[in-house]
């Protein structure tokens, strides 16, 4: 048997396993279009009681809309107290502009700002959050990011939930909104299309068990009974810990049908890279079985290999047709089931957005390095943080 005829079987062997996975994957992809219509149609939960809830927020830099994102927090459809704490590391931080422009236009708010420099591992996002709870006014607690803008009934909807029996805490899925320019778009449609799907589907499965640092509320007791914060500054997925805290102590993380917007302003091709890999290796860290099999999520790439394999089989290119096709219907569902009335444009560049997003998958497996806010980490097999230091 000559090499090339070696070489011949294993190409075939390939291209089989390809369109095996490919198929699997158009399943997969229908399946999460008629399911996101179904997580997104849940009624939301009606609020007992209206407790003073403190809004914790981590700042770090003049991020873009910055001062828009926080003010859709200060818009609530909500009658109890509310108490807004902001925690930045250093007192020049470009952040605290966004906060006193708040102030003027928000003068009745209740308003905290936290300067301290404190950490207590890698993760300054925790540091950032131990910082800030001493100042903390209020037994309920709504840890939310920086870059996310809510609607709202956002304090409603969620104090709703944690009201419910066995929840002790709340959080939520959430879809891109992207800044001007063809990159962030394009991070908007892995947000929205390829993340957003794959949650709910593993969620409607039984196999997902997510909690997303984008919004979290819990109360004060809950918290203190997984053993605080502090814990979890050396985690890379440190809002999946916190999840999986609260589900060994017994109680329930519930993801109501309520969707908030995530910022997306990588605006090359080298940030929107760095920003996905590291997003992409946090969900490996996470939970490793899943994201190997999240390659069922990507038909219309494997199909792509499917023809390179078979020398441009046409049974191949028919099936990567068929994904395509499988791939819009999914946009177009997710769209309707989110009323995404600022939906990422262009299904033309569907294509873009697969084979980009397959490529960061791929490269996700190739090593365990995450670069955060210019610093370079290691992450173990535990999903923890380790410094690279340059020698």
């Amino acid at each position: 048997m000559t090499l090339l005829h070696i070489l011949g079987i294993l190409f075939d062997t390939i291209a089989v396993l390809c369109a095996a996975g490919a198929i699997l994957g158009i399943v997969y992809t229908l399946l999460a279009s008629a399911l996101a219509g179904r997580f997104f149609a849940r009624p939301a939960a009606v609020p007992m009681r209206f407790p003073g809830i403190t809004l914790v927020k981590p700042l770090h830099g003049d991020e873009w809309q910055l001062a828009d994102h926080l003010a859709s927090f200060f818009e609530q459809d909500y009658p109890g107290p509310i108490q807004y704490l902001f925690g930045v590391h250093d007192r020049k931080d470009d952040a605290l502009k966004a906060v006193e422009a708040l102030r003027a236009r928000y003068p009745q708010a209740k308003m905290t700002v936290v300067t301290d420099a404190r950490l207590y591992g890698p993760n300054r996002k925790i540091a950032n959050l131990v910082n800030m709870l001493d100042y903390a006014e209020h037994d309920v607690l709504c840890f939310a990011d920086s870059d996310v803008r809510v609607e709202q009934s956002f304090l409603r909807h969620m104090i709703g939930t944690l009201q419910e029996p066995g929840v002790g805490l709340v959080t939520t899925v959430y879809r891109g909104l992207c800044a001007p320019g063809f990159w962030p778009r394009v991070a908007a449609a892995m947000t929205n299309y390829h993340f957003l799907p794959g949650v709910i589907t593993g969620l409607a499965i039984g196999r997902a068990k997510p909690c997303f640092g984008q919004a979290i509320l819990m109360t004060r007791e809950t918290l203190a009974g997984i053993g605080g914060l502090a814990q979890f500054a050396h985690h890379l997925a440190e809002d999946h810990a916190v999840g999986e805290a609260v589900r060994r102590s017994g109680k329930t993380v519930a993801i109501p049908s309520l969707i908030v917007q995530h910022a997306c302003v990588e605006n090359t091709f080298a940030k929107l890279f760095s920003h996905e890999l590291r997003w992409s290796r946090t969900i490996r860290a996470a939970d490793r079985w899943g994201h190997l099999g999240a390659v069922l999520m990507h038909p219309f790439a494997l199909a792509l290999c499917a023809v390179a394999f078979s020398e441009g089989a046409s049974a191949a290119w028919m099936l990567a047709c068929a994904a395509l096709l499988a791939r819009a219907i999914l946009v177009k569902q997710v769209d309707r089931a989110t009323n995404n009335g600022t939906r990422t444009q262009g299904l033309l560049c569907l294509p873009v957005w697969d084979i980009v997003q397959f490529a960061i998958y791929v490269a996700s497996f190739c090593s365990s390095g995450v670069v955060w806010r210019g610093t370079r980490f290691r992450v173990d097999d535990h999903g923890m943080l380790s410094p690279v230091y340059e020698k």
